[in-house]
């Protein structure tokens, strides 16, 4: 048995009481944690191993405390051991949001989902949450360049293409920046979402930050890991403006909410292919890479909608041939 192995079960013995438990892999997660889940006679949980030495689980701690105590439904923190990085949660079970989206559910699942989302958007924001700021959006953006374009297909842009991707940032940036400000989760999709009887239970909340209003809602309405039609995605969208609109008693504007949504999904899916590339070369997790024609579908039909991205449009044709043998 590993050490670190050998120290969690160690740790979980003195935090349950006894020995008698199972632990099988519960999730592969897009970062150094690894979750397990804990069988026992008495109940399940979920087991967080953070190694100290590559994550640190304050900011999740944080932001726990900071959902759960304005009624959004998170797992609860049952122990935590800062110095070892180990954490034990309970357990939402194993069917997530992706599992039983279709054609008969989604008009259902993405109403709740989009209720819980105008909880978060809705908390007073605290010292805990950070900034999304100029800075780190460009540093998501240089992803793209780095991982996808440069080590991926294994191009080296030319000037004029710099200019095209330099352009693209500012762009993408600027109109993240000029949005209202909200708790942002980061990553809240059809993965992240868990089927409970009662609501959604949200996880993978850890790099929660304040930012812009469509963030959220880009992440789930176009999702990285399962596509609609543009008509469904606007019906929803709406659905979101009018509960929106209602709760805060603002008058938000569908074309110019449609428009900050579509290039705020841009740049998220500039950063989530890079990451997904980053995740194969990087880490040996593969199977991200599955999910990048789906991502790239989605960034090439936003650049035909918008003339402002006419250019980005044509550097990612002139890349064509390297990306359809993705």
């Amino acid at each position: 048995m590993q050490q670190r192995e050998l120290q969690l079960r160690q740790w979980l013995a003195e935090v349950i009481g006894n020995t008698d438990f199972m632990l099988e892999p519960a999730s592969e997660d897009a970062s150094f944690r690894s979750y397990y889940r804990l069988k026992s006679k008495q109940n399940t949980y979920i087991v967080m191993d953070a190694p100290p030495s590559q994550e640190d689980c304050e900011p999740f701690v944080k932001i726990q405390h900071l959902l759960s105590n304005n009624d959004v439904n998170v797992p609860q923190i049952h122990a935590f051991d800062k110095t070892l990085g180990f954490m034990l949660l309970s357990d939402f079970g194993n069917v997530l949001f992706l599992d039983v989206l279709n054609e008969d559910s989604y008009n259902h699942l993405y109403s709740i989902a989009i209720d819980e989302l105008l909880k978060i958007q809705n908390i007073v924001c605290s010292e805990d949450v950070p900034p999304y700021n100029q800075q780190l959006l460009s540093n998501e953006l240089a992803l793209f360049s780095d991982w996808f374009i440069g080590k991926h297909l294994g191009l080296e842009l030319n000037k004029s293409q710099q200019q095209v991707m330099h352009n693209v940032h500012e762009l993408l940036i600027a109109n993240a920046l000029a949005q209202p400000k909200v708790i942002v989760h980061r990553d809240f999709h059809s993965r992240n979402i868990m089927l409970l009887d009662e609501k959604p239970g949200i996880i993978d909340f850890q790099d929660a930050v304040l930012g812009p209003l469509t963030y959220d809602l880009a992440s789930l309405l176009k999702d990285c890991y399962i596509s609609w039609p543009e008509e469904t995605i606007h019906l929803l969208v709406k659905q979101y403006i009018s509960k929106y609109n209602t709760i805060n008693q603002t008058e938000l504007d569908f074309d110019e909410f449609i428009k900050w949504f579509d290039l705020m999904a841009a740049q998220r899916h500039m950063k989530a292919i890079g990451i997904f590339c980053r995740l194969n070369y990087r880490d040996s997790k593969r199977k991200f890479l599955y999910d990048i024609p789906r991502t790239l579908n989605y960034l090439i039909e936003t650049c035909n909608k918008y003339p402002e991205l006419s250019d980005f449009a044509q550097l990612l044709s002139e890349i064509q041939p390297k990306i359809k043998n993705l």
